[in-house]
């Protein structure tokens, strides 16, 4: 069977991952967004024992292969009582470790983001805040946090498109990603190498579509500026 062959008669299988792949990815960024926002604060905080801890997590998590923290995470909480069912066919007790696996990665990389951004905000202006009677959480919330966003969205965006190739990991748990139903069909059909086009050619098409939607939102961050 050629590719053409093999995508006509299992394209199901195929838009059944890559539906799984989308979720997971954006969950996970959002997830991840939270608590990279939640670190960076913490990385930044004049404590040195929250600075330190916020540091810390980003070496650990920046420092380990993801793989390994997917079963480290799935392993250790599995005391946890996770909900029942399914969503869009997929088992809630399997996703959720993965989702909280992938979400503490991304957030020390958003962690990272968000504090270049915030650092990236000159400095006058919390001054400025502070001298007008706000303080030093109302500065961050209304005068700094405004002005990093801009520098912030678009890394946070091609996080977005990093985390659409990583989720390809969570196959290992027995999760149905575009590359579980891509192993389904590769036993289906005897015939791995199309298979693996045409997974390769839905990662690239994914990517490119974000890929422009990042670019057209960053032109408008910009024309909003002016």
């Amino acid at each position: 069977m050629n590719i053409i062959e093999i995508f006509s008669q299992y394209y199901e299988y195929f838009l059944r991952g890559t539906r799984t792949t989308i979720v997971v990815a954006l969950v996970t960024v959002l997830l991840g967004t939270l608590l990279g926002c939640i670190i960076a604060l913490l990385r930044l905080s004049k404590s040195k024992i929250l600075s330190g801890f916020a540091k810390l997590y980003i070496t650990v998590l920046r420092g380990t292969p993801m793989l390994v923290q997917l079963y480290i995470v799935y392993y250790q909480l599995d005391f946890l009582p996770y909900p029942s069912g399914s969503i869009f066919g997929v088992d809630l007790e399997r996703i959720i470790p993965c989702i909280i696996a992938l979400a503490l990665n991304s957030a020390s990389y958003v962690a990272e983001i968000i504090r270049s951004g915030i650092q990236a905000v000159d400095p006058g202006q919390m001054e400025a805040a502070r001298s007008c009677g706000m303080t030093a959480g109302q500065a961050m919330r209304y005068i700094v946090m405004p002005q990093a966003v801009k520098n912030i969205l678009p890394a946070i965006g091609n996080e977005f498109v990093t985390m659409v190739k990583e989720t390809a990991i969570i196959q290992y748990l027995g999760i149905s990603d575009l590359m579980y139903n891509n192993g389904i069909v590769v036993t289906s059909t005897y015939n791995p190498l199309p298979c693996y086009y045409i997974s390769a050619t839905i990662y690239l098409i994914l990517n490119i579509v974000l890929g422009k939607g990042m670019n057209i939102f960053e032109r408008r961050m910009k024309r909003s500026e002016y």
